[in-house]
């Protein structure tokens, strides 16, 4: 394999880290180096927020269609990039074809959209009880953003990262997964730039795992960075949040989710097995919005447990590169050990096996069905963030409900039912910031609110939301004329 080299992106340019030091970013299905990347520091960050200050009172006054037209470019371009981008997320992440071209066309959609929020109204005009004022609230954008992407859907939540912060005004300083550098970092840079994004308005610092902690204090603490954005697992999402609080720093948070599929006993069985397998087995179960459980009616439940494993013991495994392939590697062999620990757990506590188990060979772990789940089981509780998915039996509409909602997240659900108003009833008493009734957990759509509640984070990233998250809201008011003061 031919070695991919990179260096930070600060100012427009492509630089080394300060002190010349670099890191590896490896193949998880190979285990081979695919790409040694500079390893930046907190001086790195530094000369960063200086290019990302320096440049955002040109870029926050640039006209609405000059910075509406570089978003579209981008989405262009990086359509135009497709191959390149699912070679990356193959040798970068292990990601299959399908998963990286869906990554491709979902990141051109949210360049698409940053472009319409371009020309979003920016405020609104308010009532006054003071005669001949006027009384505004404007938004405007926030200064310095620091931005945090996961490697699980890089490309898309590398676009998600910035897209619209930039797309409002906004200058952005990106700090990239050390999983992947290139897909949710680098090579998003690499595509706005060609689009025409002026020098310093985004700049990417990637970091050795060693200096992670150091890298993100130094982003957050800088008090030229107003605000922070995360997406990734809720244990980082802590620290991150604590620290932007410390800063008195608003923070987008975006974490982990405990997901749940319930089948109701009027579900189309067919469906409903296709449906739960998507939910958990795309890229591995490695997305937050992976289905970790089912909850089916007890008339359904065995019948639905046997077509499902039947399914999911069928699925193809193996090379990513391969098209035929459905489930790939996860990111690391330590990733594929915590989740055998998780089955072995489940088994040691009276849960059965229905497919896949077993010990992983190095970053993979074949899909897995698990039933027999009780709460003294850690994946009862855990969010598994991989391939395997429990199954529970429930007597009523109700338990599903409160099992369902017995966790600390609070990301997406789903609810299989061939009554509509049924599902919609359900739905309003989940205690998630998403629902499908009538589909599995995982879907996205730039224009809607997109984030959850609880444990999973706050703030919305999508839409008029992300518009919201990303600006400031002032009064501002006009008076016609000279007003009297008391003395």
């Amino acid at each position: 394999m031919t070695t991919t080299n990179r260096e930070l992106f600060i100012g427009g340019q492509d630089v080394p880290a300060l002190d010349g030091r670099t890191t590896e970013d490896l193949n998880p299905y190979s285990g081979e180096v695919y790409a040694t990347v500079a390893a930046g520091g907190v001086d790195d960050i530094t000369r960063a927020v200086d290019a990302a200050d320096a440049a955002f009172p040109a870029w926050a006054a640039l006209s609405p269609s000059a910075r509406r037209r570089i978003f579209l470019k981008a989405a262009d371009i990086f359509e135009s990039r497709t191959a390149e981008a699912v070679e990356i997320m193959a040798n970068e992440v292990g990601g299959v074809a399908g998963w990286a071209g869906f990554n491709c066309m979902l990141a051109a959609g949210m360049f698409r959209e940053a472009a319409s929020s371009v020309t979003q109204p920016l405020g609104e005009v308010l009532t006054t009880d003071t005669g001949g004022q006027l009384s505004l609230a404007v938004r405007q954008p926030v200064g310095v953003v620091g931005a945090f992407s996961p490697w699980n859907a890089p490309l898309i939540l590398g676009t998600r990262a910035v897209a619209v912060p930039l797309a409002v005004g906004n200058t952005v300083v990106l700090k990239p997964s050390e999983d992947a550098p290139i897909a949710c970092g680098l090579f998003v840079a690499d595509v706005l730039r060609e689009a025409g994004l002026p020098p310093g308005v985004l700049n990417v610092v990637t970091n050795a795992r060693e200096d992670a902690e150091a890298v993100a204090e130094a982003l957050i603490g800088d008090r030229r960075v107003r605000m922070v954005n995360f997406t990734g697992s809720t244990d980082i999402g802590r620290i991150i949040g604590t620290a932007a609080a410390r800063h008195i720093k608003r923070a987008v948070l975006e974490l982990g989710g405990k997901n749940a599929v319930l089948v109701l006993d009027d579900a189309d069985l067919d469906f409903a097995v296709d449906a739960i397998a998507f939910g958990a087995f795309h890229n591995a179960g490695q997305i937050c919005m992976s289905a970790d459980r089912v909850l089916v009616h007890s008339s359904l439940a065995e019948e639905l447990t046997t077509r499902l494993a039947a399914k999911v013991a069928a699925l193809p495994h193996g090379d990513p590169k391969d098209r035929g392939t459905v489930v790939g590697p996860m990111i690391s062999d330590r990733a594929a050990k915590r989740i055998a620990d998780l089955v072995q757990d489940a088994v040691a506590g009276g849960a059965r096996i229905r497919a896949g188990g077993g010990d992983p060979e190095g970053a993979r772990y074949p899909a897995t069905v698990l039933d027999g789940v009780t709460p003294g089981m850690r994946v009862y509780h855990e969010e598994v963030f991989g391939p395997v998915v429990t199954v529970t039996a429930v007597e009523s509409d109700d338990e599903a409900v409160a099992i369902a909602n017995d966790t600390e997240y609070g990301l997406t659900a789903g609810v299989l039912t061939e009554d509509t108003r049924r599902g919609l009833a359900i739905a309003r008493r989940l205690r998630t910031g998403i629902v499908h009734v009538n589909n599995q957990t995982v879907d996205d759509e730039p224009q809607a609110p997109f984030g959850g509640v609880g444990s999973t984070g706050y703030g919305r990233f999508g839409g008029r939301w992300g518009v919201e998250a990303f600006t400031d809201t002032r009064w501002i008011t006009v008076a016609a004329e000279h007003g009297h003061f008391p003395f």
